[in-house]
């Protein structure tokens, strides 16, 4: 077996496609000939033929020993290509990055981070795949933004400290930072129970403090219009808010928590061991400047929309 080679392989699902050597031939660019010269040395190498020949315009076929064969080179021929994409992917600093997001940084981080991309190589190929869950799978993407960390063969670097933060219709508190022990009982607009918002609700349980949950959406809109329309008060990140132009509503006000709970950590992760591509080396330094500044920002900026030319520079 350690005779056999991809170019007959690929020779024998030609073969097998289209049910003739002259049509395979036509497939792959070469001769009937070079495809029978591929065939004949798959064969010496496996020991028997792998097609029965009836001659004249009949079609081959298969023998027992060649689907065998054939079953296996195709994955063979499947983990080829992947590896030839990967190579590409790699050595190409115009070539293609996929990057896993969520919602808000799909909103807040996001454009920022492609925007530049852009600027710097015009002709870079950038696929997002956003998902709001707390199982991320980190090994087919080159980079993906998260709430936390994971365990396994994954990497983490920390871009940002997200504080919670509150929301409620005006004068529902006085102006000001408000206790989480206000919140006891209280009802709340809330993210489905996964990522982050998880862990929010573990550490207000852990402080006595059981909010009463009485609409959960994944919308950071649909859970501010919910608040306005009196469902309730929230408990959002920072980031959640940023654009929302919450300083200008007449409905809404956002309050500080203090004692502060911990805030949300976003990460940026990549399966450990992965020798990044230019493209993907460059969106990591392009996303710790993004979110640095943003982390810069004063206290107040989550109530407005963000200073897009000051965090893009």
């Amino acid at each position: 077996m350690a005779d056999v080679e991809l170019r007959h392989l690929t020779a024998l699902a030609a073969v097998a496609d289209e049910g003739s050597f002259g049509r395979a031939a036509a497939r792959l660019g070469y001769t009937q000939s070079t495809v029978s010269q591929q065939i004949a040395a798959l064969e010496k190498a496996v020991g028997g033929a792998v097609f029965d020949r009836p001659g004249g315009p009949k079609p081959v076929r298969i023998t027992p020993l060649g689907a065998l064969v054939l079953a296996h080179g195709r994955d063979l021929l499947v983990r080829a290509q992947a590896m030839t994409a990967a190579l590409d992917r790699f050595k190409a600093g115009d070539g293609r990055v996929d990057i896993g997001t969520f919602q808000s940084v799909s909103n807040v981080i996001m454009p920022l981070v492609v925007r530049r991309l852009r600027d710097e190589h015009p002709g870079c190929d950038i696929r997002l795949f956003e998902e709001e869950t707390d199982r991320p799978h980190v090994g087919e993407l080159d980079l993906m933004f998260f709430d936390g960390r994971v365990d396994g063969d994954v990497e983490h670097l920390k871009l940002l400290d997200d504080p919670y933060l509150l929301v409620a219709r005006r004068g529902t508190f006085p102006d000001g930072p408000v206790d989480p022990a206000r919140l006891d009982a209280a009802p709340m607009v809330a993210h489905p129970p996964i990522c982050d918002q998880a862990r929010l609700e573990q550490t207000l349980a852990h402080r006595g403090v059981r909010p009463r949950i009485v609409f959960r959406t994944a919308g950071n809109e649909t859970v501010l219009s919910m608040v306005r329309a009196g469902m309730g008060v929230a408990v959002l990140p920072r980031l959640a808010l940023h654009g929302a132009d919450i300083g200008t509503d007449e409905l809404l006000c956002v309050h500080e928590l203090r004692p502060a709970l911990p805030p949300r950590e976003i990460f940026l992760l990549w399966q450990a061991g992965r020798t990044h591509s230019p493209l993907a080396a460059r969106a990591i330094e392009i996303a710790v400047d993004v979110t640095t500044k943003i982390a810069e920002s004063p206290p107040g900026a989550a109530e407005r929309p963000p200073d897009w030319e000051r965090v893009r520079r």
